[in-house]
């Protein structure tokens, strides 16, 4: 009897019912090594994000030939590690390049519904103490809450003619706000905004802004892009005293904390890389993947996975300096700063 074509995916019409999938496919059959080489994770991590996204990626796909959890999030992490949708990475778990693409989708919104799960900054007294000794250890540097960056990712431009997106550097990009704990844990990671912008005005837009008002211990540590708050130390500009210079030499020390851990999602995230190509997506899709890629960062780390395994040693590059007008200026965070160094640096 025939079957009538409509109940046909595309895989079924490319390969065959006798095709050899891994949705049938035991991942007990595969080697550790092909799993961390083709997937970059090892075979426990991949067991256990299954698990942590079965139900939401079963309630995606009932149908009657739906692609197992298992093969869409090897297909998802096949493209997040490699940035491609190339026929072989289909090919390697037995599906077509448009079913690579679906399940990409439903991962990536699976992990970003996981966000808050995973990713977030507690200030309360217990944690915030946690913080700064393990601050303190890197380079003795005091009361340390986390670490402040704002770093883009390339995209393809999108259809509308919106200039927003064009960064200081004249390609189109999404900006990522991101403050990381000492071992590289992310605390906090707003994905969604335009590459156009400065990164002053992210963080006077973003919610860590209005999170860390009313912070009367402790602070974050920025680069000399962002202006000198209270809550917010910056580098000396002109240190001049020695106890400046210690300052700014364990301010960097620190700071570098949050550039090594975007370096290393970069090179784990490969679809990431600017020097790899740009996200063929638009800038909301392009944000819900780089929000999927550090909550899967972060998991991992929370796994027991080393943040930094995979670093690029690419040289640091130099931010511009902030140019504040007087009235822009904190006196107040100025006088809590000449005491910080006083105090600890002298």
């Amino acid at each position: 009897m025939a079957i009538p074509i409509a109940i046909l995916d595309c895989d079924l019409l490319l390969h065959g019912r006798g095709h050899k999938t891994l949705d049938r496919f035991d991942l007990d059959s595969v080697s550790d090594h092909f799993l961390l080489t083709q997937f970059g994770f090892p075979r426990e991590f991949i067991l256990y994000l299954v698990e942590l996204l079965r139900e939401a990626l079963c309630r995606r796909t009932q149908r009657s030939r739906a692609i197992s959890p298992e093969v869409q999030v090897l297909a998802a992490l096949g493209f997040y590690t490699s940035g491609s949708f190339q026929t072989s990475m289909g090919d390697t778990i037995g599906i077509s390049q448009a079913s690579m693409s679906r399940c990409v989708s439903n991962v990536t919104r699976a992990l970003v519904e996981k966000a808050s799960q995973f990713i977030t900054f507690n200030i309360d007294p217990s944690s915030r103490e946690q913080s700064f000794q393990e601050f303190q250890r890197v380079a003795g540097f005091p009361g340390v809450l986390g670490v402040l960056d704002c770093v883009q990712v390339t995209i393809k431009a999108p259809n509308s003619e919106d200039s927003s997106y064009v960064n200081k550097k004249g390609f189109h990009s999404v900006g990522c706000q991101l403050v990381c704990n000492a071992r590289g844990l992310l605390l906090s990671a707003e994905t969604h905004w335009p590459g156009g912008l400065k990164d002053t005005d992210v963080l006077e837009r973003s919610a860590l802004h209005k999170q860390l008002q009313d912070t009367e211990e402790g602070w974050l540590l920025g680069d000399s892009r962002y202006p000198l708050r209270k809550w917010l130390m910056t580098p000396v500009d002109c240190p001049e005293s020695p106890a400046e210079f210690r300052y700014n030499l364990a301010h960097a020390a620190t700071h570098e904390i949050v550039d090594r851990t975007f370096r290393a999602i970069q090179t784990r995230f490969r679809c990431l890389d600017g020097a790899k190509g740009y996200l063929q997506y638009s800038p909301e899709r392009s944000s819900s993947i780089l929000l999927a890629c550090c909550v899967l960062h972060n998991a991992s780390l929370q796994s027991g996975l080393d943040a930094w395994t995979l670093e690029r040693t690419d040289p640091l590059e130099q931010p511009e300096s902030l140019e504040q007008k007087p009235e822009d200026r904190d006196s107040q965070a100025e006088e809590l700063r000449t005491q910080l160094i006083v105090k600890h640096f002298s």
